[in-house]
């Protein structure tokens, strides 16, 4: 089975003397992008792999004269797991400014961006596309909206990194998303950030998991695991950094009864969050059907944003007075409200949204709308 994602047609998003960035959570496809995009180009390419012990010296020495000729005669030059060559936004930038109608395309896992590497180098030099596991938006090319429906159980179990769906034994999914959980989910974080221990983020992690679209306290955490809260609150950017869980923040205006101080928080895929507390029973045997829900609209939604270009500052909103809504989007001068429900239920419309908040909508996303709402 193959999916077409997203991004399949680069050349699109090339430009010359400038540096396409790829980057995202690992496993999910970013290599296989690359090489399958580089199979049909007709530009004469160099293809180098970050572990490269000469790529790493040359590019990562910062000197032009052996930059230029280590890249002479390529109008395009690829780099896979670009975060590993020492100074790579510096050399790449070396490359952009000084070789004519180069192009650049760089892969790499979120330690490019947790370390900095490329952002002030390349400032105005690169452009960057973020891939995610795969959407239910490149999902419609292989199914139609039954099937979608059909499957939802497998997506909300066992995630949608791409081995996982193209895969359709059921233990084998297990043990593909366990270990990519155990061998490949923290491996930036620990890499970078020196972190000998892996065992207190896995505690935090679970902690999360059964948090999932709830308010979270870092000082109730810190009690948990022991830890202060500044200690959890650099734990939980450097997950959010690497695309392990989505912070989403409370929506206020100041209005008196708004609550905004607390985050909730999703995971990117919930094959990981399921792999974390070790639970793939089935959906009729589950007591959190709801959280899964409520995380898999979440991020399919987030997905469909980024890949449309669907710019929007995305808030969950709650009163005192217990009125709450999961989602909203602030975009186009308006807000969107979307309550997610897993049973097609009637919802209590918040009135003190519509009434705050002139022209503002308010939806209930259920199992019967919720395609139009993330394809």
């Amino acid at each position: 089975m193959h999916i077409t994602r997203i991004y399949d047609k680069l050349d699109k998003y090339l430009s010359p003397n400038q540096a396409l960035i790829i980057y995202g959570p690992r496993q999910v496809g970013k290599t296989t992008l690359l090489t399958n995009f580089l199979k049909n180009t007709d530009l004469k390419y160099k293809l180098i792999s970050g572990d490269d012990l000469d790529a790493q010296n040359v590019i990562g020495s910062q000197h032009i004269s052996l930059i230029k000729e280590y890249v002479k005669g390529y109008e395009l030059i690829a780099i896979d797991e670009a975060q590993k060559i020492p100074h790579v936004g510096d050399g790449l930038k070396i490359m952009v400014d000084n070789i004519p109608g180069i192009k650049i395309i760089a892969t790499g896992s979120s330690s490019l961006d947790l370390s900095g590497q490329i952002g002030e180098p390349l400032t105005g030099r690169k452009k960057t596309l973020t891939l995610y596991p795969v959407s239910q938006m490149e999902l419609v090319n292989l199914y139609n909206s039954y099937e979608l429906k059909e499957k939802l159980g497998d997506w909300l179990i066992f995630g949608s990194y791409p081995k996982v769906v193209v895969t359709s034994d059921k233990q084998e999914q297990k043990n593909i998303i366990t270990e990519i959980t155990h061998s490949y989910l923290l491996k930036d974080i620990l890499e970078l950030e020196k972190i000998k221990n892996s065992k207190i983020i896995l505690d935090l992690l679970r902690l999360m998991a059964f948090q999932v679209g709830q308010e979270v306290s870092l000082s109730e955490l810190g009690q948990q695991l022991g830890l202060n809260y500044k200690t959890v609150a650099r734990y939980l950017d450097l997950l959010e950094k690497s695309f392990v869980i989505y912070n989403l923040r409370g929506f206020s205006r100041n209005l008196r009864q708004e609550i905004n101080k607390k985050s909730k928080y999703y995971f990117y895929d919930l094959g990981i969050r399921n792999a974390i507390i070790s639970n793939f029973n089935s959906l009729e045997l589950r007591d959190d059907i709801g959280p899964l829900w409520e995380n898999f609209l979440v991020m399919e939604r987030l997905k469909k944003q980024t890949y449309t270009s669907l710019g929007s500052n995305n808030y969950f909103w709650r009163t005192w007075g217990k009125q709450e809504i999961d989602w909203v989007e602030e975009r186009e001068g308006k807000l969107f409200g979307y309550e997610f429900k897993w049973r097609a239920e009637k919802s209590k419309t918040p009135d003190d949204f519509l009434k705050n908040y002139n022209g503002s909508e308010y939806t209930v996303i259920n199992r019967e709308n919720y395609l139009d709402f993330i394809t």
